[in-house]
Order: structure tokens, then C-alpha cells, then sequence
């Protein structure tokens, strides 16, 4: 096999850098609703915190270890830090660009404006000077700063004001010093200023940089700014290579508050005496500096996204639809023994998978339930209904996975919260992360027997994102999948490896190897002349197994179709090595999270979903499900959803043999299709079309929220 160093390959953090640009790109794009561009500039900005967090700090641990690894793509670390750091100033300058000179204009045409306080009136002057007094002061904390650094050290990702400090003596000379003042993240950052019609406001350290020398008495402010600040949290059990600091979630999470400064983020507009000052504090060299025209934490923006009284600045409700085959009369048992059901979230409702377990939760022919959790909503139903499950009597057994990474602490809490309720936890499997998707009610039948009601994910066990992001669900009962799930939880439970079955395939053992049989058997299809194609929908593709499988599928004439909204390693249409490759990227309103794919096989296709993504953590390091789906009906479903998504010529775009992404652009004789939006309306109309039939279809069981017209959200 060709080896790793020789393959045309791309650097995953710029892959990753690019991904994030297309989605800076829909903040630039006239054609989005203004509020949702506001949306995704900060969206754009909150990716690239956690990328600083996790990559950029992986690649610090790695290069202060004086790591001379090369990459796949055959770059160092230092070098691979230096691109990243020019490419991410690019990025930087574009959102301020995006923000100030096209943002900025529109919203002010639509009445939203923020406002200098020097140019307040006396009176709008006094009422903020009332809320600094009685609402910011008592919440903000003031550090002194002496040589070597402050008197503590202040929170990371939070807005801070480093300022001078000036005083006369009695004598007439002028001493100084230096203090930082945290601004407290639980306060709205848009204070809102009655004037007239419209929305006007001032940004809240805007108020705390006016008002500070109010927490000084008897010193007058001298140069200050507004900074923010990075540390490392890729110190956690890590799967990207870099090393492992900490084995206990607690005290992970105290080393995280307490690691290496990584980046500092201030304003073009800050005095070069100060930000040395701030870069000696925090031992950052002029690499690990980001100055910008906008504001700090643009993420922040986001609230002024979410301005209630400006829907027509935002996009129109796409609620989620109820499935049709689910009758207002029967259970969710009721309707998996009579079908099985494939959902494509957020489009159909996300309660079906809700159904299961809370109905299971008080079922008194419900023995046993069995589930994996990853990451869950805050106030998560599906936590509550496992509780009141086990406190109803029945044998509840979880698999928690603690390292879902920036969720550990909720999945502590959770975790603690499970147990007391009698709940038979499992933290996970020793070595691995468990992100695979599954759950299992075990209920009696009228005759005695157990029967398995099953539910397989691409997504988390999360009612909230659910309607965010786009995802696939597959409920069934049908007993050989039972047989199998119940394999794979015996497997996990008792730290066994799961064998693969006809049905359910898993990693860390066994998922790589079976990818690899099926890009093989299409391969030795087109070298014998036959018809051979690889579609697939995944989030992210970086291992570099897979891709030099893929080379060889490709120079053997495989048609090979790829959707992958973000890290993309694979480098298509290179003359001899990619040509038949294509791949492309959707950025819309829904975050693109379904993993689907597709092999020919002779015409006689194998479909599967799955948890995990092409990448090498993936296949690797984690507790991954691949589950093939033989319903013809349902089959038939999810190739229509493959192919509608390369029917895009809307939000699409396409990766360029440079590894740059190009936008498609829509002919002007073919009519605009935009895959999200015609998930939508053909999942509406289904619905429609249903209420109009005779009978017990008529009414059918709504979720919450929709029966008004209300987003399910």
C-alpha cells in the first residue's frame, strides 16, 4: 500500500481553517437574512476559540515537547503552527471586514445601532452610570498586577480591561501602576439605550472601560484596552496525539482552568506599551497575539443574532414535522412493530426517539432499558425519563462517556444524578470514548417473550441540537438486530471486543477493516469492467488509510461521490490518482451531521449509517456503530437523501484539486435547489398529504410546539 508520507494529502488544521471561511462566507452573503449573517460571524468566531483550544493547543504541548513528527502531509509542527497562524490572521482581519464594513451599514438601515458613549446624550450618560453603580460594579473584579503578574490569574475566554493606573503624590510626581478588571459574562453584552425607535445599544465593556475609575478611588485611568485570553484545554485523555495530562475529569478540569496562555486577542486600537505589558503577564510572544478592528469575542454576537422584535431580519420557521406513519392512537411499540422508522432530523420531529424512552420510562411490560450517552441537553429529557425508568423498578444500564470533550462537567453531574436513581452506569470503555449511538427497551410480550426496540443515531442523545443539526434516526424491532445490539452491549459492559455481525459493525476493532473490504470489493467490481460507486455523507475525513484506499478505488474507475461539510484531507481530481473523486461541502442554516454511505456491490447496494466519520480517531480510539440498513423502503430513503444533497446549488460547494472550495454556481437555465430547504418542504408536505386522508390518519400525534405553528426548538 502506498505509504502516508508519499499520498497527496492536505494538513488537517487548514483543511479545518477553510471549513470554518465557508462558514464566515454565509455572514458575507447578502442573500442570508441579516440577522442569521450576525449568527454565523459568531458562529465563525466560536469555532475558531475552539479550535485554539484544542488544536492549536494540542500543536503548543507538542512543539514545547520539541516534537519533530511530521504530519501527513509531511509538515513539522512549528511549521504546521506558522501556517496556521497566517491563515487564521487572514481570518481574523475578513470577520472584522465582514462586521464593519457590511454588517455594520445594514444593520443601522434596519435600526440597529450601537453607540459610542461619547456621543450619549447626559442623560443616557447618568442611567448607564446607575447600572455600572448597582448592576456591573458589584460583579466585576478588579486585579492588581505586580511584576511577576496579577494577584490571581484571570478566567480564560472572558472580557477583561487591562488599564493604567495614575496618581500624584503630595509632592507633585505622578507614580503608576496596573490593574486588570474581569467583565462579567452572566450581564447582557448588549446593554440596550432607549432612543426613539429601533434598537440601540452600548457594549457592556464599553460601560465597565468608561466607568472603571469608579472601582479606584483617589487614581485616574491612563491608557487601557479590552483583551481576552486562550488556554490550553487539550490536556484532557487525548485522541489527536498530543500527550495525556491528567486521568481524573475533576482534576482535568482544574489543570484546564489553570494552563498555558495560548492566544491573546486585543483590538488594533491598543496602546503598544500595554500590550507588551499583557504579553509579559501572560508569557504570549508576538506569534500568539491576534489584533483585530472588531471587537473582541465576536462570538458574543451571537445574542444580537437571537434580537427578539426583528423576525423579519431572520429565517422563516422550519418546524419540525411529525412522521406520518405515527398514529395518534397507538404507542411508539405499537408503531415499531407495524413499521420500521428512518428519520432525518431536524426535519422530522426528534420526539419518536424521545417516545421510546420516556414511554418505556413508565411501561410495566418494559424490563430493561440500555443506552449509550454522549453529550445531552441541559435540562435533558432523556436523562430525566432514564432516572424515573429506574426508579420504576426496571434494570437501567448506561454507558456515560465522561470525555465528551467541554461537556465533562455536565456529564459528571449527569452521571452522579443517574446513579443515586439506582442506574447502572458504565463511565465509559477503558482507553476508548464511547461515541457510538444506540439504544435498547427490552419489553415482554402478551406470550412471554422478550423483544427488542432499538434505536441507532448518527447524533447525539440531545433534544436541542436535534433541531439543529441534521441527523439520522433508525428505529426498529426487528429481533436480528436485537440479537446483535444486545451483543454489543454485553461487549462494551464487560470491555469485550464487539464482533461484527450482519447488521452492526464496530470500531475500535473492526470498523476500519470493514471500510476497507468495501472500497476493495468496488475496486476489484470496476477493474472487472462492472459498474462500481462509493457515495458518502460524513462530517470530516482526515486518515489517511482510508483516502490512499480510495486513490487506488478511484484509479481503478470507482465513481466516487463525497459530502463532507468540514475537514476534508482527501485532495479529488488529480490527474491519475483522484480524477473520479468529487467532493463537496454544504454550509446552511443546519449544521450537517448525518454519516451515511453508500456502496454498489453489483446493483445490490449496501447502505449503512454510523456514528463515526472517516477519520482516524474515529476507527481507532473510539466506540464507534456502523449499522447497515437491508428495509428496501428504507434504504430507497437515504440514497434519495444522498443524492439530493449533490443536487445542491445553493449553500454547496466544491473541493478543488489545490485544496481550495469553490462555490457552485447555478446555471441560469436550472432552477435553485437548496438541499436543506427541500428536506423541509417535502417533509411538510408529506405530513400534509397525510392529514388529508380518510380515517384514523387524520390527526396525527403532533410534538410540542408545532400544533400552534411554533418552532420546536
Amino acid at each position: 500500500m502506498t505509504k502516508k508520507a508519499t499520498l497527496p494529502i492536505q494538513n488537517r488544521e487548514l483543511t479545518w481553517l477553510e471549513f470554518n471561511q465557508r462558514v464566515l462566507d454565509q455572514a458575507a452573503d447578502p442573500k442570508t437574512p441579516l440577522l442569521e449573517r450576525v449568527k454565523f460571524l459568531a458562529i465563525s468566531a466560536s469555532n475558531l476559540d475552539e479550535f485554539f483550544l484544542v488544536r492549536v493547543g494540542g500543536l503548543v504541548m507538542l512543539e514545547a515537547a520539541g516534537s519533530r513528527t511530521r504530519d501527513p502531509a509531511g509538515f513539522t509542527v512549528t511549521r504546521q503552527l506558522s501556517l496556521v497562524r497566517q491563515r487564521v490572521e487572514l481570518m481574523v482581519r475578513e470577520q472584522a471586514r465582514v462586521l464593519n464594513d457590511m454588517l455594520v451599514p445594514a444593520l443601522a438601515k434596519e435600526g440597529i445601532r450601537r453607540l459610542a458613549i461619547r456621543n450619549l446624550r447626559r442623560d443616557e450618560i447618568e442611567r448607564l452610570h446607575d447600572y455600572f453603580e448597582h448592576s456591573v460594579a458589584p460583579l466585576v473584579t478588579a486585579l492588581a498586577v505586580h511584576d511577576d503578574g496579577p494577584v490571581a490569574r484571570p478566567p480564560a475566554l472572558q472580557l477583561i480591561l487591562g488599564c493604567e493606573l495614575l496618581k500624584l503624590s503630595r509632592g507633585g510626581r505622578q507614580s503608576s501602576r496596573w490593574a486588570l478588571v474581569t467583565i462579567p459574562p452572566k450581564l447582557p453584552r448588549f446593554v440596550p439605550v432607549p432612543r426613539g425607535s429601533g434598537y440601540h445599544f452600548v457594549l457592556l465593556e464599553d460601560i465597565v472601560a468608561h466607568f472603571a475609575g469608579m472601582l479606584f478611588p483617589g487614581e485616574t485611568l491612563g491608557e487601557q484596552t479590552v483583551f481576552r485570553i486562550t488556554r490550553n484545554a487539550d490536556i484532557a485523555v487525548n485522541e489527536e496525539g498530543a500527550v495525556d495530562l491528567a486521568r481524573e475529569m475533576e482534576a482535568m478540569l482544574a489543570e484546564r482552568r489553570m494552563s498555558r496562555t495560548i492566544r491573546l486577542e486585543v483590538t488594533k486600537g491598543c496602546p503598544r506599551r500595554l500590550l507588551d505589558r499583557l504579553r509579559g503577564i501572560f508569557g504570549t510572544d508576538t506569534r500568539m497575539v491576534n489584533r483585530s478592528q472588531a471587537p473582541v469575542d465576536l462570538a458574543g454576537y451571537m445574542a444580537l443574532g437571537n434580537l427578539l422584535g426583528f423576525e423579519k431580519l431572520k429565517d422563516e420557521p422550519w418546524n419540525p414535522q411529525p412522521h406520518p406513519a405515527i398514529l395518534p392512537d397507538e404507542t411508539i411499540f405499537e408503531t415499531l412493530e407495524r413499521t420500521d422508522l428512518l428519520l432525518y432530523h431536524p426535519y422530522d420531529s426528534f420526539d419518536p426517539v424521545l417516545q421510546l424512552i420516556e414511554q418505556a420510562a413508565d411501561d410495566p411490560e418494559v424490563v430493561a432499558i440500555k443506552q449509550t450517552l454522549y453529550r445531552t441537553a441541559r435540562n435533558s429529557r432523556i436523562i430525566t425519563a432514564l432516572i424515573r425508568a429506574a426508579e420504576n423498578g426496571k434494570q437501567v444500564t448506561v454507558i456515560v462517556e465522561l470525555k465528551a470533550r467541554f461537556d465533562e462537567a455536565r456529564n459528571l453531574h449527569r452521571a452522579d444524578a443517574l446513579e443515586n436513581a439506582g442506574v447502572q452506569l458504565i463511565y465509559g470503555v477503558a482507553g476508548y470514548k464511547t461515541h457510538s449511538k444506540i439504544l435498547m427497551v427490552v419489553r415482554k410480550t402478551p406470550d412471554g417473550e422478550m423483544r427488542t426496540f432499538l434505536h441507532f443515531g448518527t447524533g447525539n442523545y440531545n433534544e436541542s441540537t436535534a433541531n439543529l443539526y441534521t441527523d439520522v434516526s433508525y428505529l426498529t424491532c426487528r429481533s436480528d438486530y436485537g440479537m446483535e445490539a444486545v451483543a454489543f452491549f454485553n461487549a462494551l459492559t464487560g470491555e469485550s471486543e464487539a464482533a461484527p455481525g450482519a447488521h452492526l459493525c464496530a470500531a475500535p476493532h473492526f470498523l476500519r477493516r470493514r471500510f476497507l473490504d468495501l472500497i476493495a470489493e468496488e475496486t476489484t467490481n470496476a477493474k472487472a469492467g462492472k459498474t462500481a460507486r462509493i457515495v458518502a455523507k460524513i462530517n470530516s475525513f482526515q486518515d489517511a488509510e482510508i483516502i490512499a484506499a480510495l486513490y487506488e478505488a478511484s484509479k481503478a474507475g470507482v465513481t466516487i461521490r463525497l459530502n463532507v461539510r468540514g475537514i476534508c484531507c482527501l485532495v479529488p481530481g488529480l490527474k491519475g490518482i483522484s480524477e473520479n473523486i468529487e467532493v463537496t461541502s454544504i454550509i446552511d442554516r443546519f449544521l450537517e451531521h448525518a454519516r451515511i454511505f453508500y456502496f454498489h456491490r453489483k446493483g445490490k447496494p449496501a447502505v449503512f449509517i454510523s456514528s463515526a466519520d472517516w477519520m482516524e480517531r474515529n476507527l481507532d480510539r473510539r466506540v464507534e456503530l456502523l449499522v447497515a440498513i437491508d428495509d428496501p423502503d428504507v434504504q430507497r430513503r437515504l440514497v434519495k437523501l444522498l443524492t439530493r444533497h449533490f443536487k445542491d446549488n445553493d449553500h454547496a460547494y466544491r473541493l478543488e484539486s489545490d485544496g481550495t472550495y469553490a462555490r457552485i454556481k447555478r446555471p441560469r437555465a436550472e432552477r435553485r435547489y437548496r438541499a436543506q430547504r427541500e428536506f423541509f418542504l417535502r417533509a411538510r408536505k408529506r405530513i400534509e398529504t397525510v392529514r388529508k386522508r380518510p380515517g384514523k390518519y387524520h390527526q396525527p400525534h403532533l410534538p410540542p410546539g408545532v400544533e400552534n405553528g411554533e418552532e420546536h426548538h
